[in-house]
C-alpha cells in the first residue's frame, strides 16, 4: 500500500495531535470556495472517490521538490479552483527529507472515506497509540445556523465524520492533502447526525508521516440534517462533531496489549476543542513584529501559527500565556533572545526549524513542553535549560559538533540530529543513549540498536556527565580511564598541593548492601598517609545522571547502605577534602544503577566489642547487608581456640553475649555468625577472631572466716579468687590493740591461725591479698572475726630446746590456752634415766622460777634434763603442771674456748697481753703463740722469744704489721681442742723518732769532704734534715747555703773558720724528733792548687764552638793555661788554640779534640796538668743556604740556584709545588699544610711548567741532605712571577652522541688557561653543502626536525682567557641523524583469558621524554596481530589469526584450552619499525556457564505454547536445568509446577492470572553450575473467545453445562471407553454448584454432588486429558467429569472459578487448590 508523502524537507515523526474546532488553514480555503458555490459539484461517493484518485496521482508524482497546497485541494468543481487566492507553499517544521514508503496508515485514510462499511475493517489494522492513557480527541461541531436550507442541501454529506489530522494542527502534511480530498465535504455535518460504529484513534509509524488520531462515524441516512455554515467564521473553518461515546472508545481501547507497540511513538494530545478565540493562522503573512498592530495576540490564544514569516524576535509572544501549540518555523531568528517564552508555561509544542539560530542558551525551561522542532538552523550544541516533558527533539540539518552541554530531558522517546557534523563521530547514538536514558526509544528516526543499546552499557557510569562537559566520546574500552583523567583535568587546580587524585569510585550498589566509595590521593609516588588530609563525604541519590541529584540525609560516610526506594536509582557521593584548615572544592563519583537485593543476607562487617579480661562479658556485634529481606534473627556462637589449636565450640554459648572464664585466658575466641532473614534465607557464616584473652587483675571477693572464735581453737580466712591461675596468695592475721584500736600483725604467710591466749578478748581481722601465678598483687580485702573467747589455763607441747652440752643454755617452750600466760613457774631437774615417771627420781638442779631458759652446769653432764612447767595466769590461776624430759643426757664439750681477747697499746717498744675462757673440763697445759702479719689474711711469722707467754713486748720488726696471738686449748687429760686466733686490732705503730749521737767524719783541708755519722731511733728513717754551719774565730756562726746533706766538700771560702752540722730526725711517716747539733772540725787549712774534673762544654758537631768545664780547688786560682789539639787518626797531634774555645769546622769531621788543662793558684804555683779527649767530630746537621727560582714559562724547562751546608751533600729531595698567590714567610716555609691552593707538581730539581700552572707561582721545596742519608731542614722558594701560557690552539675536534637526539663537540686545548672559546655547528647536507647552524654556539646540540637526513659538523675557535684567539678546527661529519625510534617498553592485557571476554592490548610507553615527544610526532602505525596456539597445552607454536588485527580480541569458545598472543609493531614515518613486542596468556579457560538474554516466547493467552530461549556462553552447553513455576502479580512466592522441565510449555486454565516463570540453570559440560537466571511473563489472560464466553455466562448468574461421567470409575481402568459415560448436568450459580443426573422413562432426575464454595471447594485439571476436570466440594463429595472440548472444559473451569471469586470471595489458590 502507497504512503502520503509530505512536504519537501519534512521529518516523518510523530508529534501529538491537536484537536481542535477549527480545521487547518488549506481547509479553511476550501470551505470558502464551497460557500460561494450555488449547486452541487457530485454525489458525495464520487467526490470521495475523485478525490482519493486525485490526491493518489499527485502523491505519487512528488519525489522531494516543494509543492504548493493546490495540489491537495479535491477535485470538487472549477469555480472551487478559481475562488481561492494561491496558497503559499509549506515547508515542514522538522527539517527532514521526504521519502517515498509503503505504509498501512495512508490506505486507510483514503479507503474509509469511500466506504463506511470499512470502519470496522480499519479499526482493527491501524494500531492502537502506544500512550494509552490519554483519550482520544473528539471535535465538536458548531452551533450556529444562519445559512439556509437549500444552501444546505447544495452540499453532499459525506459518510466519513472527520478526515485526518497532523499532529501539529498547522502544517499541511501528507495526511491534509488527503483530508482535504475526500471529507471536505463532511466537515460541516451537523451535531445531531447519529453514528452507529466508532473507530479508535490511531497512530502512524515512524516511516510513515506526523502520528494521526481520528475518529470514522458511519452516518445513518444520507438525507440526515444537512451542516450549516456560518458566514461569521474568521477563516471560513469548518468542523464535524462526533459522538462523545468515540472518546470513551478511544480510551478503553489504549489500555489493550496492542496500544504498547514499540514501534509507535506518539506524545500526548492537546485536548483543547479549538474556536475562534483561540486559534491565530497567520502563515506566510510576511509578519514582521509580534507587537504589530492588527496582529491581535491575546491571552486566550492556545494555537498560534507564525511560520513562514518575517519575524526577527520573540518580543511580544509574553502575552501568550495560554498557548499550547506555537509555530515560529522559516522565519529570521537568530537568537539568543527566547526569554520571552518564559511566560508560555503551558506551551507544548514547539516549532522553530528553517531560522537562522545559533544557540539555545537562552531558552528558558518551559514546564509542558513535549515537542520541540529547531531542525535547519545554525545549532552547534544542544546546550539549553532542562525541559522536563520534552518527548520529541527534532534537531536536523544544523552545525552541531558537540554534545557538551546537552540538557536533562528526563522523558526524551526520540531524537533526530541528521545532517549534522556530529555524525561522524562514532557511536553517536550509544552516547545518546548515555545521555538520555532508559526513556529513549528512537533515534533519527529509527529504532534503538541492539548493538548500540549494549555498547552503551559498557560505559562507566560517569560517562554521561563527561560528555556534558565537554569530553571526546571514545571507544569502551579506554572510555573508563579516559574520563577518569577527564575529571581528574577538571579538578586537579582545586586539589590540595603536592596531591595527586588515583582513583575515584562507587562500587556497584546493591539494595540493603553495603557500596563503599574509593577516592585515593598519591603524594611523590606514593599513596598518601598524611593524617592532617581527611575528606568529608555526601551522597547524593538521582533518577537520571543528568538529573538533579538529591542529598541523602545522614549519608556522610564513606559507606552507604542502598534502601528499596533507591533500586534503579543511580547514587553520586561528593567528597571533600581538607588539609588542616583549609577545604578544597568537592569531587564526586557516580554508581551504576541500584539494583535489587538478592535476598540472601550476607556480613558485612563482624566485630566482637568488649575486653578480652577474664570475667568480663564480650558481645558479638555483625553490620548485615539484609539485600532485600526482612531482618530477622542471626545464629551466634562461639568457640574456643587455644594457642596452636583447633577451634572448640562452647557448650551452652549460643548467644551475641558471652562471659569470659578462666578457660578463656591465653586462648583466643572465634564469634561465628549466620544472617538469617524473616523469610528464612540464610547467608553465609562469617567468623571473627579475637585476640588472647587476658585475665584479671587479681581480685577475691566474698571473703570470710570459718571456725569458732575461742582460745586453742583454729580458723580460717577464706574467700573466691578471680584474675587467671592463682599464685601464691599473701594472708595476714591481725590483732586489735585493745587501747588503740589499732591491728597489730601477728601471723602471715597462712589462711589458717591457731587462737592464743593473745587473742582472748580481742577481735582478729583476715587480709587477703590475692596474687595470680605471674607474681602480680591485687587490691587486698580484710574481714574482722568476732571477739576472741578465753579458754582455761592449759600448757601442751612441752619441749626443751637447746643443745644438751656442758654450760650451754636450754629453754623450755609450750602452748598455753586459757587466757594469758602470767608468771608460769619452771624448775629444772637431772635424771639418770630417760624415763619419766612423774617426780620420781628427780635431783634439782634449781629451784622453781619464772626464767624459761637454764645453763647447763658441769654436774648434769651424763644425765637427762627435766623441765617441770606450771602454767599460771596473771590473776594467779595455776594450772597443772607439765614435765617435759630431754631426748638425750648432758654431753661434755671437747676442750674448747668461749673467748680470746688482746690488751695493751699496739706500739713499738709496748706490752701486748692476752686473755681467754676455757671451757670442756679442766684445762691442762694450754699452748700460746704470737704471730706478725703483713696482711690480716696471711698465716703470718712465729715470734720465737714470746711462745708460751701470754704476754709480748713489741720490737721494731713488728712495725707496721699485725699481731695475732694463738692458744691451743688442752685438757688435763691430754686432749688437745681447736686452736683459736685472736687478730691484733690495728697495725703496729712505730716510737717518736730521736737520735742517739751525732760526729763529723774527715780531715779539715780544702777540697776534702766531710760526712756525717749518726745513730737514729723510732721506726724506720725518713729524709732527716741537715744544716751545716761555718764559725769564725770570734765565735760568729752562719749557715752554708746549699749545704743541706749528709756531706760537705770544704771550699776555699771555708779557710780558717770551724764547721759544724746539724740534724732533725724525720721518720718514713714525716713524723719529727728533736734537733741535735754536733761538734765543730776546724780551722780549715788550704789544700795544693788541682784540677778535680775537666769536661767539654759543647756539642762535638761540626759548625759548633766548644768550651769546658774545670773543678778548681787549692786556694785562690790563678791564671790557668788551655791547650787545644786535633787529633787524627794515626794518633799525630795538631795543636790548634789556646783560647778557652774552639770553633769545629769540616777539618775536624771525622777526627778527635784534646784539651790540656793546667790548674794554677794565684801565687803561681802549679799544679798537675788534666786533659781530656773528645769524641769524634761529627758533621753538621744538612742545611740548605739559599734557593733561588727563574721566571717559567708554559712548556719551558726551569732550573733552580741553591748552596748546601753540612758535611757532604748527598740526594736531597725536591717538591715543586703550584700556587695561585705568591707566598711569603711561614706560609711559604710550611707550604704543604699552610696553603690549601698548593698543589705538587713535580719532584725533581728541574721542572717543566704545564697548562695548570700558567697564571699560579711555583714554589720549590728543597730538603737538603747529607751523603749519608740524614735530611736537614726543608728550604722553600717561590717564582718572582706567575707562570706565563704558551700560543692558543686546539686538536682532536670530535663529535660525540650523548644521548638519542644530543651531541656533545670535544675538542684538546692547548696554550694558557681556556677562556669563552667559541662554538659552531654545521650541517652538511647529501650534496655536500656545509651550512652553518643559526643560534648553535654551545658545546652541545639538540637535534631538530631540520637535521633529520643531514650530517653535523663541530667548529672549535680556541681563545685564551685573556681573550687571544687561536686558528678554528672542524671536527669529521657524523652519521645521517634519524630520530630514536618509538619503543615499547611492554605490551599489556587487560581483560581475563576467559570465554566471553574481552582481551585489549594497550601499550606501555617508556616516561622519558624522548620517547613521549618520538611517539607524539614521529610514530605512523601500530599494528597488531592476534595468535593462537597450534595445539592445547603448546604454548611455544602460535598460528596467526588473520583477521584478528586490532588491539582488541574477543576470546571465543575454540580458544578454550590454548594460549593467546597478541603481538605489536610499531612504524614511524622514516619507514622503519620495531621489533615485535608481545604478550601471552595463560591457557584460555571457560567461562562460568551463564545465560543471556532469556525470555519466554508466545502470547499471553492461556491456550497458548510457551518456550524458553537464551543465549548460553561458558564453554560446552551441558545438561542445563529448566523449572517452570508460577507467580501471582504482586507477590514474591513462586509455585512450583511439578514435571515442567522443558523447554516448551503448555500454558492452561491453572495459568490464568499468574505470571508464567522459567528459571533456567546453566550447566555447563564438565558440571560447573552457573547462575539460575529467570525470566517470566506477564499475567496469562484469558483467551479472547473464551473470555467473552465466561464474560456472558458470568453476567447470567446462572448456567447450565452438558457432561458426561464415567460410570465405571474403578482404579484398574486406565482409559474409560465411549460407552462407559453417562449424561451430566453441570449447575453452578452465584451460591453453589450442583450435578444433576438427568431423569429418563423409567426414573427421575437425581442430584449427585451439591455444595457452596466454601473451602475446600475447588476445581481440578488433567494435564494429560483436556477435556476431563474433577469438581471437589470436600473430601467425600468429588466427581469426575468431561466435556467435549478444551474450549468447553476452559469455560466451564473458569465460570465455576469466577462465580466462587466473585460472589463468594473465594481466593484463587484455594479453587487451585495451591498451599501458600
Amino acid at each position: 500500500m502507497e504512503e502520503p508523502l509530505g512536504p519537501p524537507g519534512e521529518d516523518p515523526v510523530e508529534m501529538p495531535q491537536i484537536a481542535e474546532k477549527q480545521t487547518p488553514a488549506g481547509s479553511s480555503e476550501s470551505t470558502k470556495r464551497v460557500a460561494k458555490s450555488a449547486k452541487p459539484s457530485v454525489p458525495a461517493s464520487s467526490k470521495v472517490s475523485a478525490a482519493t484518485g486525485s490526491a493518489r496521482k499527485r502523491l505519487d508524482s512528488k519525489t522531494g521538490q516543494e509543492y504548493s497546497s493546490n495540489v491537495m485541494k479535491p477535485t470538487v468543481s472549477a469555480s472551487l479552483k478559481s475562488s481561492s487566492t494561491v496558497p503559499v507553499a509549506r515547508r515542514n517544521s522538522t527539517g527532514g527529507l521526504p521519502e517515498k514508503r509503503q505504509s498501512n496508515a495512508g490506505s486507510v485514510a483514503v479507503k474509509k472515506t469511500a466506504s463506511p462499511s470499512g470502519s470496522e475493517s480499519v479499526r482493527r489494522s491501524l494500531p492502537e497509540p502506544r500512550r494509552s492513557s490519554l483519550p482520544s480527541v473528539v471535535a465538536k461541531a458548531p452551533t450556529r445556523t444562519s445559512v439556509s436550507d437549500a444552501t444546505r442541501k447544495s452540499i453532499p454529506v459525506s459518510p466519513v465524520g472527520r478526515g485526518l489530522r497532523t499532529s501539529t494542527g498547522s502544517d499541511i502534511t501528507k495526511q491534509e492533502s488527503v483530508r482535504k480530498s475526500s471529507v471536505k465535504p463532511a466537515s460541516s455535518v451537523s451535531s445531531s447526525s447519529s453514528f452507529s460504529r466508532r473507530i479508535t484513534s490511531t497512530s502512524l509509524d515512524s516511516s510513515g508521516s506526523s502520528g494521526l488520531r481520528k475518529a470514522v462515524s458511519k452516518l445513518s441516512s444520507p438525507s440526515a440534517r444537512s451542516p450549516s455554515i456560518s458566514s461569521g467564521l474568521r477563516a471560513g473553518s469548518l468542523s464535524s462533531s462526533l459522538d462523545r461515546s468515540s472518546t470513551l472508545s478511544g480510551r478503553r481501547k489504549a489500555g489493550t496489549p496492542e496500544s504498547r507497540d514499540s514501534r509507535f511513538i506518539v506524545l500526548p494530545q492537546v485536548e483543547i476543542k479549538a474556536g475562534d478565540d483561540v486559534r491565530l493562522d497567520l502563515r506566510g503573512h510576511r509578519v514582521r513584529s509580534l507587537t504589530a498592530s492588527g496582529l491581535n495576540l491575546s491571552a486566550n490564544l492556545e494555537f498560534v501559527y507564525l511560520r513562514d514569516n518575517l519575524l526577527s524576535t520573540l518580543e511580544g509572544v509574553e502575552i501568550l500565556t495560554r498557548v499550547k501549540v506555537l509555530d515560529l518555523s522559516f522565519n529570521d531568528f537568530k537568537g539568543p533572545g527566547f526569554e520571552p517564552l518564559e511566560n508560555c508555561k503551558a506551551l507544548q509544542q514547539l516549532y522553530l526549524a528553517g531560522n537562522q539560530i545559533t544557540s539555545l542558551a537562552s531558552l528558558p525551561q518551559l514546564p509542558n513542553l513535549e515537542f520541540l522542532s529547531v531542525a535547519q538552523n545554525k545549532l552547534k550544541s544542544l546546550s539549553m535549560a532542562s525541559q522536563p516533558r520534552l518527548q520529541v527533539l527534532a534537531a536536523s540539518k544544523n552545525k552541531i559538533t558537540t554534545l557538551k552541554g546537552f540538557p536533562h530531558l528526563p522523558v526524551l522517546e526520540h531524537l533526530r540530529v541528521e545532517e549534522n557534523p556530529i555524525l561522524k563521530m562514532s557511536h553517536l547514538e550509544a552516547a545518546s543513549i548515555l545521555l538520555v536514558g532508559p526513556t529513549l526509544k528512537k533515534f533519527n528516526d529509527r529504532d534503538l540498536s541492539r548493538e548500540e543499546i549494549a555498547l552503551a552499557k559498557r560505559y562507566p557510569a560517569q560517562t554521561a556527565l563527561c560528555i556534558t562537559h565537554g569530553w571526546e566520546f571514545c571507544r569502551p574500552d579506554h572510555a573508563a580511564e579516559s574520563t577518569f583523567r577527564f575529571l581528574v583535568e577538571q579538578w586537579k587546580d582545586h586539589l590540595p598541593s603536592g596531591y595527586l587524585l588515583k582513583e575515584a569510585y562507587v562500587d556497584q550498589p546493591s539494595e540493603e548492601d553495603a557500596c563503599h566509595c574509593h577516592f585515593t590521593f598519591v603524594q611523590d609516588g606514593e599513596l598518601c598517609s598524611d593524617p592532617q588530609l581527611v575528606f568529608n563525604y555526601q551522597w547524593f541519590v538521582g533518577e537520571r545522571m543528568l538529573s538533579n541529584f538529591a542529598a541523602i540525609p545522614d549519608a556522610t560516610g564513606v559507606v552507604y547502605w542502598p534502601k528499596r526506594e533507591d533500586i534503579n536509582k543511580i547514587l553520586k557521593v561528593e567528597c571533600t577534602p581538607l588539609l588542616g584548615e583549609t577545604k578544597y572544592p568537592s569531587i564526586f563519583a557516580v554508581s551504576s544503577r541500584v539494583s535489587p537485593g538478592s535476598g540472601i543476607p550476607k556480613v558485612v562487617n563482624l566485630e566482637v566489642r568488649g575486653e578480652l579480661v577474664e570475667g568480663n562479658i564480650v558481645r558479638g556485634h555483625a553490620d548485615v547487608a539484609w539485600c532485600g529481606g526482612t531482618p530477622g534473627k542471626g545464629v551466634a556462637s562461639w568457640l574456643r581456640r587455644k594457642w596452636n589449636g583447633s577451634p572448640v565450640v562452647i557448650t551452652g554459648a549460643e548467644d551475641e553475649e558471652y562471659q569470659l572464664t578462666i578457660d578463656d585466658i591465653d586462648s583466643s575466641l572465634v564469634f561465628m555468625y549466620t544472617p538469617v532473614t524473616e523469610e528464612g534465607a540464610k547467608g553465609e557464616p562469617q567468623y571473627k577472631h579475637t585476640d588472647f584473652v587476658k585475665a584479671a587483675p587479681p581480685s577475691v571477693s566474698n571473703v570470710r572466716i570459718i571456725g569458732d572464735a575461742v582460745e586453742g581453737c583454729i580458723i580460717k580466712g577464706v574467700g573466691d579468687y578471680l584474675g587467671g591461675r592463682e599464685g601464691p596468695s599473701k594472708f595476714d592475721w591481725l590483732r586489735q590493740n585493745k587501747d588503740t584500736g589499732d591491728f597489730l600483725l601477728v601471723s602471715s604467710g597462712t589462711s589458717e591461725y591457731t587462737l592464743t591466749k593473745e587473742d582472748v578478748g580481742r577481735v582478729l581481722a583476715f587480709i587477703y591479698i590475692p596474687i595470680n601465678f605471674e607474681g602480680q598483687e591485687g587490691e587486698s580485702v580484710s574481714v574482722v572475726s568476732p571477739v576472741v573467747k578465753q579458754a582455761p589455763p592449759k600448757v601442751t607441747n612441752v619441749k626443751i630446746i637447746g643443745e644438751l652440752r656442758e654450760n650451754n643454755k636450754i629453754t623450755v617452750t609450750g602452748i598455753l590456752t586459757g587466757g594469758t600466760e602470767g608468771s608460769s613457774r619452771v624448775q629444772w631437774f637431772k635424771k639418770r634415766s630417760s624415763i619419766l615417771d612423774g617426780d620420781k627420781d628427780l635431783e634439782a638442779l634449781s629451784a622453781s622460777k619464772i626464767a624459761k631458759a637454764f645453763r647447763i652446769p658441769l654436774g648434769a653432764v651424763g644425765y637427762h634434763i627435766v623441765a617441770k612447767y606450771t602454767p599460771m595466769t596473771p590473776d594467779g590461776e595455776s594450772g597443772e603442771p607439765v614435765y617435759a624430759i630431754s631426748d638425750r643426757a648432758v654431753e661434755t664439750l671437747p676442750p674448747s674456748l668461749n673467748f680470746l681477747s688482746i690488751t695493751g697499746e699496739y706500739t713499738e717498744d709496748r706490752i701486748l697481753t692476752a686473755s681467754y675462757g676455757y671451757i670442756g673440763g679442766h684445762e691442762g697445759k694450754s699452748i700460746y703463740n704470737w704471730y706478725l702479719h703483713e696482711l690480716e689474711t696471711d698465716s703470718g711469722s712465729l715470734i720465737p722469744e714470746a711462745s708460751g707467754l701470754l704476754q709480748y713486748h713489741i720490737t721494731k720488726d713488728a712495725i707496721g704489721r699485725f699481731i695475732s696471738f694463738q692458744c691451743t686449748p688442752i685438757r688435763d687429760d691430754g686432749i688437745v681442742g681447736e686452736p683459736r686466733t685472736c687478730m691484733g686490732q690495728e697495725r703496729v705503730r712505730p716510737g717518736s723518732p730521736r737520735l742517739l749521737s751525732l760526729q763529723i767524719v774527715g780531715n779539715a783541708i780544702e777540697g776534702t769532704t766531710l760526712s756525717v755519722e749518726k745513730k737514729y731511733w723510732g721506726g724506720e728513717e725518713g729524709d732527716s734534715v741537715f744544716r751545716w754551719f761555718r764559725t769564725s774565730s770570734d765565735g760568729m756562726q752562719c749557715e752554708i747555703r746549699g749545704a743541706s746533706s749528709a756531706s760537705y766538700m770544704l771550699s776555699v771560702d771555708d779557710i780558717g773558720f770551724f764547721i759544724s752540722v746539724s740534724c732533725e730526725p724525720v721518720r718514713t711517716d714525716w713524723a719529727r724528733g728533736p734537733i741535735v747539733l754536733s761538734e765543730q772540725m776546724g780551722p780549715i787549712i788550704p789544700g795544693p792548687p788541682t784540677c778535680h774534673s775537666l769536661e767539654f762544654l759543647g756539642s762535638m758537631i761540626e759548625g759548633q764552638r766548644v768550651s769546658f768545664i774545670a773543678s778548681y780547688s787549692g786556694g785562690e786560682r790563678g791564671s790557668c793555661f788551655y791547650e787545644w789539639f786535633r787529633v787524627k787518626s794515626n794518633g799525630v797531634q795538631e795543636k790548634l788554640s789556646t783560647f778557652d774555645f774552639l770553633d769545629l769546622t769540616l777539618e775536624d769531621v771525622g777526627r778527635c779534640i784534646e784539651l790540656v788543662y793546667t790548674p794554677v793558684r794565684q801565687d803561681g804555683t802549679k799544679g798537675s796538668p788534666r786533659s781530656i779527649l773528645s769524641d769524634i767530630i761529627a758533621p753538621a746537621d744538612p742545611i740548605g743556604v739559599d734557593l733561588e727560582i727563574p721566571d717559567c714559562v708554559e712548556d719551558e724547562e726551569a732550573i733552580p740556584e741553591k748552596t748546601y751546608f753540612g758535611g757532604q751533600e748527598g740526594v736531597g729531595q725536591y717538591i715543586w709545588y703550584r700556587t695561585k698567590n705568591k707566598l711569603h714567610g711561614s706560609a711559604l716555609i710550611d707550604i704543604s699544610s699552610a696553603c690549601e691552593d698548593a698543589v705538587i707538581c713535580g719532584k725533581t730539581l728541574s721542572y717543566t711548567p704545564s697548562l695548570e700552572d700558567v697564571g699560579a707561582y711555583l714554589a720549590l721545596y728543597w730538603l737538603p741532605t747529607r751523603a749519608d742519608g740524614k735530611c736537614g731542614k726543608p728550604l722553600v722558594a717561590v717564582s718572582n712571577s706567575p707562570v706565563a701560557p704558551a700560543l692558543p690552539v686546539v686538536s682532536n675536534v670530535c663529535v660525540r652522541e650523548l644521548s638519542s637526539g644530543t651531541y656533545s663537540g670535544e675538542g684538546e686545548y692547548f696554550g694558557g688557561y681556556e677562556g669563552s672559546s667559541l662554538f659552531s655547528w654545521y650541517r652538511e647536507t647529501n650534496e655536500g653543502t656545509i651550512i652553518l647552524i643559526n643560534g648553535a654556539n654551545s658545546s652541545t646540540y639538540e637535534v631538530t626536525d631540520s637535521d633529520y637526513n643531514c650530517r653535523l659538523l663541530f667548529g672549535y675557535t680556541p681563545v685564551r682567557s685573556d681573550s687571544v684567539v687561536g686558528e678554528l678546527r672542524l671536527s669529521e661529519p657524523t652519521d645521517i641523524i634519524l630520530p630514536e625510534l618509538p619503543k615499547v617498553e611492554m605490551l599489556a592485557l587487560t581483560g581475563k583469558a576467559v570465554e566471553g571476554d574481552v582481551l585489549t592490548a594497550v601499550e606501555v610507553i617508556p616516561k622519558s621524554e624522548t620517547q613521549q615527544r618520538v611517539w607524539s610526532k614521529y610514530k605512523k602505525d601500530v599494528k597488531y596481530q592476534w595468535f593462537c596456539s597450534s595445539e592445547y597445552g603448546d604454548r611455544k607454536s602460535y598460528e596467526p589469526l588473520p583477521t584478528q588485527c586490532s588491539c582488541s580480541y574477543k576470546v571465543r569458545f575454540e580458544d578454550i584450552g590454548r594460549c593467546l598472543r597478541c603481538e605489536c609493531i610499531v612504524t614511524d614515518v622514516f619507514g622503519r619499525l620495531t621489533e615485535p613486542v608481545y604478550t601471552e596468556t595463560a591457557p584460555v579457560q571457560p567461562g562460568i556457564p551463564k545465560i543471556d538474554k532469556l525470555e519466554i516466547e508466545g502470547r499471553g493467552f492461556h491456550t497458548n505454547l510457551y518456550a524458553v530461549r537464551g543465549i548460553y556462553s561458558g564453554g560446552k552447553e551441558g545438561k542445563s536445568r529448566i523449572q517452570w513455576l508460577r507467580s501471582m502479580v504482586g507477590s514474591p512466592d513462586l509455585i512450583t509446577i511439578p514435571g515442567e522441565v522443558g523447554r516448551m510449555y503448555e500454558a492452561n486454565v491453572d495459568d490464568v492470572g499468574y505470571r508464567l516463570v522459567a528459571i533456567y540453570t546453566p550447566v555447563r559440560e564438565d558440571g560447573v553450575e552457573g547462575q539460575p537466571v529467570s525470566a517470566s511473563t506477564d499475567p496469562i489472560a484469558v483467551e479472547p473467545d473464551v473470555l467473552k464466553e465466561v464474560k456472558q455466562k458470568l453476567d447470567l448468574g446462572s448456567v447450565k453445562f452438558e457432561t458426561l461421567c464415567d460410570k465405571d470409575r474403578t482404579s484398574k481402568k486406565q482409559v474409560p471407553s465411549a460407552g462407559s459415560f453417562e449424561r451430566r448436568l453441570l449447575e453452578v450459580n452465584r451460591k453453589r454448584v450442583k450435578v444433576v443426573k438427568p431423569g429418563s422413562k423409567t426414573s427421575f432426575p437425581t442430584t449427585e454432588i451439591r455444595g457452596t464454595y466454601a473451602p475446600p471447594f475447588h476445581v481440578e485439571l488433567f494435564r494429560n486429558d483436556q477435556h476431563r476436570l474433577r469438581i471437589v466440594v470436600d473430601s467425600e463429595n468429588e466427581v469426575d467429569l468431561m466435556v467435549q472440548s478444551r474450549h468447553l472444559r476452559d469455560v466451564t473451569v473458569l465460570v465455576i472459578r469466577g462465580l466462587a471469586q466473585r460472589f463468594n470471595s473465594t481466593s484463587l489458590n484455594s479453587l487451585l487448590k495451591i498451599e501458600t
